[in-house]
């Protein structure tokens, strides 16, 4: 192809005679959406991609097509690619048919092939030609990476990340999730890399005149959407198993072969659990799963060929093996319903592993993302779940908390509202109607529907679509309010969205006071359908969470009868199932409080977890007095379970977060400290590696909180084991986040240097990431600046996927905060232009500034927003929620700060200063 004449947007191909013309089209609609006239069925990729060249791609393509409409124009999506135009043709039914004119649109991504003739509804037509492409190092497309060896080499390699809409950045197609189509894939090597794809290589044999390159070809796949095709070219090696007939493999660099074995164990119990929980067996000869050294997600699902970084690695390996059924299998016809992917691979990560790790809890565990979600989705810019997108920057977008935590909070609560047979027996008929296929999220409902009905767990009046719309259609939650008779007997139950609610994306949530809410807010509040759960003290049952009462989207208010007396507790929503806050009137908080200090294990550990989450962002939004709170809150003294435990300290670091820089915060200090200090002896510094998973996972966050606020004995510790550890001894992994940076932070240069040192030789991806942090806590303010310069410089040591860790360490250093909020406004074109990622983008632009809390902060980011605005493309709405939420900290600083400190320094928590 050397000789053809290569064009993009505007050259014209002079290769035959009349020459067709390519020119660039603007779009005049708004819409991005391929013309339904074409649907493909079979590619056949070819691609060459010089790994250790000129980072180019030499590709051949060819699409087969049926023709559902009539049409004289083949659109396909093409992004970074020169086409060979003389190489274009176009065949139907065995006869040539002339191209006039390429058009290449920009805007839309598409290449257009103008034909001279129509093509008719049912025939079938083919598109074959060359192309170019380019290995980017934007980690997007096919993209270039590298690693380097323990012998201090560079070793180069290639791979993909698709979804949602960069396939058409590796060859030319049409890149919608409901385009499925076979392939047939072949991959160009030098004969000391291996490849990889979706399916298992069905053979090899020598490129024609390219000495040492080899060409592999691969088996055509099942129907897929282009967005699960991939590709890797590197040295990797592999470990593999055999798992009923399913050939599962793990890939790695080979220094880091031996690390892949938990992935090894875990991945096949989890490919056979999903087996069994879908009554459908895994439908590919092979899985592989590669860890990668670049990678812009924390994982993806391409069919057969899973891609992660480094971490979280029992939860990435379930959630992506899930998709095998839940987005693969079957896919969602467009991005609009990218929920039903992602919030169901979320929540059946957290089933699959509690199934294989019944150690872990996982099922208490999953509160943690509501907790979290519920922050997210509380603010005035949140979203529906199913939102309506075209262009590529509104569907990058979406791949955003909402669609990963709120999809599996309501699934967990449709889950328990059908129970988990109904539920099953649904998901299983759904999969089996839809399998090779795409549907929507009523597609869906139907068939819960009708295995609710069967099984009676709903009435036949009533349908899933009927109560899961108003959680998919609508953005945040309900907040509901329980108020007793003075007897206790019965209750009133409001529930109310009372507009969205303030947030810090790392902490947790608060609702906003109805005075600041907006016109929308008042006059239009949302309604959902709510399980109502509920037991009491004088009869309790954490158990049954199936809903006793449903509160329709009509009711406002509802009467509930035959409750306890008034010195008997109540609790809502058990086990927190539904996705909505509860509050309570005085006196039920009160016996509440009473119960928790008495014997806190008489509530299940999950409402522990509820409770003290809803009464810390209740307070927050001025709707439960912080005194409240903060009695509630004592009680943590003897509690045992990590999962309430984390709560509230997730919660309490609101507060910390808030009150650092001012002097009350000595005060509150003290009054963690209290709290914190019985878990730290309980759990102790030594670690121990056989004890329980979540006793481990209390123990570091004790450690890590206890050395945060500076107890004594746990940063003695700390300094002690990081100097041992520099001297060549070893550290639990448990412990290295804590001792690292606090070694780090009790030293200067030459402790920085050494920990420097430590991270480019270390071959363990965790304990790097780990090291990074650490160096990012250091107390000098010119090793912090060099720092981050380091982050945003090419060929320093630090990778494009590393920069949110290094630059969010420094943030969140005290030290570090104003260093990075100054560097990230100075520097932010060169930033965003540099990071490439807008979620990593959006990462830093929360990292520093949802700490923000004075109104010249405030003053500061608008006049920046303002000047910058053009630039943000797809993170505009992310700024726009940090604008909101350090809105809500100025606000909640005004309203809470003095009575906190009141409170504090009359039971006794004093540390001597005044605001």
């Amino acid at each position: 192809v050397t000789n053809t004449t290569t064009t993009t947007t505007t050259t014209t191909d002079i290769s035959s005679t009349p020459p067709p013309t390519t020119t660039t089209e603007t779009p005049k609609l708004n819409n991005y959406r391929l013309p339904e006239s074409l649907k493909p069925l079979h590619y056949l990729v070819k691609l060459q991609p010089f790994v250790n060249g000129n980072y180019t791609i030499l590709g051949y393509l060819e699409v087969e097509m049926k023709v559902v409409n009539s049409t004289s124009r083949i659109v396909l999506h093409m992004a970074d690619i020169i086409t060979h135009n003389d190489t274009i043709t176009v065949v139907q039914d065995g006869v040539q048919v002339v191209v006039k004119e390429h058009v290449y649109d920009a805007e839309r991504e598409w290449y257009v092939a103008q034909l001279d003739q129509e093509l008719q509804v049912d025939q079938t037509v083919n598109i074959s030609l060359w192309f170019t492409g380019l290995l980017n190092d934007q980690l997007r497309g096919f993209y270039r990476s590298s690693y380097v060896d323990p012998d201090g080499n560079t070793v180069e390699m290639a791979a993909t990340q698709f979804q949602p809409t960069d396939a058409r950045r590796a060859f030319p197609c049409m890149d919608e999730p409901a385009l499925k189509a076979k392939f047939s894939v072949s991959l160009a090597r030098e004969e000391n890399m291996t490849s990889l794809s979706n399916m298992p290589r069905y053979g090899s044999e020598p490129v024609e005149d390219q000495p040492e390159w080899e060409w592999d070809h691969y088996d055509t796949t099942v129907e897929m959407s282009t967005y699960l095709i991939a590709f890797i070219v590197s040295d990797f090696v592999n470990k593999t198993v055999d798992v009923n007939g399913t050939q599962f493999s793990v890939w790695a660099r080979p220094a880091a072969i031996d690390q892949t074995d938990y992935s090894l164990a875990l991945g096949p119990r989890v490919l056979t659990f999903f087996e069994d929980y879908f009554n459908i067996s895994y439908p590919l000869p092979k899985q592989d799963m590669a860890a990668i050294p670049d990678f812009s997600a924390a994982a993806m699902e391409n069919w057969g060929l899973i891609i992660y970084s480094k971490q979280w690695i029992g939860e990435t390996v379930t959630h992506e093996l899930a998709h095998q059924w839940f987005g693969n299998l079957v896919t969602p016809r467009w991005w609009t319903d990218l929920w039903l992917n992602e919030g169901f691979a979320t929540y059946l990560a957290f089933v699959g592993l509690s199934h294989v790790e019944e150690s872990w809890k996982m099922m208490e565990q999953v509160v943690g993302d509501v907790h979290y979600v519920f922050g997210v989705d509380s603010l005035e810019t949140s979203h529906p779940i199913s939102i309506p997108v075209g262009h590529p920057h509104e569907i990058n977008e979406i791949f955003d908390a909402i669609s990963y935590y709120k999809g599996a909070s309501i699934i967990r609560m449709m889950e328990h509202f059908l129970t988990e047979e109904t539920f099953k027996m649904g998901l299983i008929s759904y999969l089996n109607h839809f399998a090779y296929n795409s549907a929507t999220q009523d597609d869906l409902w139907q068939f819960l529907t009708a295995a609710a009905h069967q099984d009676g767990t709903l009435t036949s009046d009533l349908t899933v679509k009927v109560i899961m719309d108003t959680w998919t259609l609508q953005m945040g939650y309900p907040l509901i309010t329980v108020i007793r008779s003075n007897d206790g007997t019965s209750a009133t139950v409001t529930q109310s969205d009372d507009g969205p609610q303030p947030l810090s994306l790392s902490t947790c949530v608060l609702l906003i006071p109805r005075e600041n809410m907006t016109a929308r807010q008042q006059e239009a509040p949302y309604r959902w359908w709510v399980p109502l759960s509920y037991t009491s003290a004088n009869n309790s049952d954490f158990s049954n969470t199936i809903p006793s009462e449903w509160m329709k989207d009509s009711e406002e208010h509802k009467a509930l009868t035959s409750l306890p007396a008034s010195d008997q507790w109540v609790i809502f929503n058990l086990q927190e199932t539904g996705y909505y806050r509860v509050n309570y009137d005085s006196n039920n908080w009160a016996l509440i409080t009473d119960q928790l200090k008495a014997d806190h294990e008489a509530i299940h550990v999950i409402n522990r977890a509820q409770i003290i989450d809803d009464a810390l962002n209740l307070a927050r939004a001025g709707r439960l007095p912080y005194e409240v709170v903060l009695r509630i809150i004592e009680y943590l003294k003897r509690e045992k379970e990590f999962v309430p435990i984390k709560a509230a300290l997730n919660g309490l670091s609101y507060l910390q977060m808030m009150m650092k820089t001012t002097t009350g915060y000595g005060a509150l200090k003290k009054y963690l400290l209290a709290l914190v200090t019985p878990l730290y002896e309980a759990v102790g510094f030594e670690d121990n590696l056989m004890d329980p998973q979540l006793q481990q996972y209390k123990r570091v966050l004790a450690l890590s909180t206890a050395c945060k606020l500076g107890l004594q004995d746990c940063v003695d510790n700390a300094v002690s084991q990081f100097q041992a550890w520099i001297n060549g001894s070893d550290i639990s992994p448990n412990l290295k986040s804590t001792v690292f940076c606090y070694g780090v932070a009790s030293g200067g240069e030459e402790e920085w240097n050494a920990t420097w040192s430590k991270y480019l030789s270390s071959n363990v991806a965790t304990e790097k990431e780990q090291l990074l942090k650490a160096l990012g806590c250091s107390k000098h303010t010119w090793i912090l600046k060099q720092y981050l310069e380091m982050a945003f410089t090419e060929n320093k040591g630090i990778k494009k996927q590393d920069i949110g860790t290094v630059f969010r360490a420094v943030a969140v250093n005290e030290i570090g905060r104003s260093l990075a909020r100054n560097y990230l406004m100075r520097n932010w074109l060169h930033i965003s232009q540099y990071v490439g990622s807008i979620t990593l983008l959006e990462d830093l632009i929360n990292d520093v500034l949802s700490q923000c809390n004075t109104g010249e902060e405030k003053d500061e980011l608008e006049r920046l927003y303002a000047i910058f605005q053009g630039s943000l493309g797809s993170a505009t709405r992310f700024i726009q929620q940090i604008l909101e939420t350090i809105t809500n900290n100025v606000a909640w600083m005004d309203r809470n700060y003095s009575t906190i400190v009141a409170w504090l320094n009359t039971n006794g928590y004093s540390a001597g200063f005044t605001r």
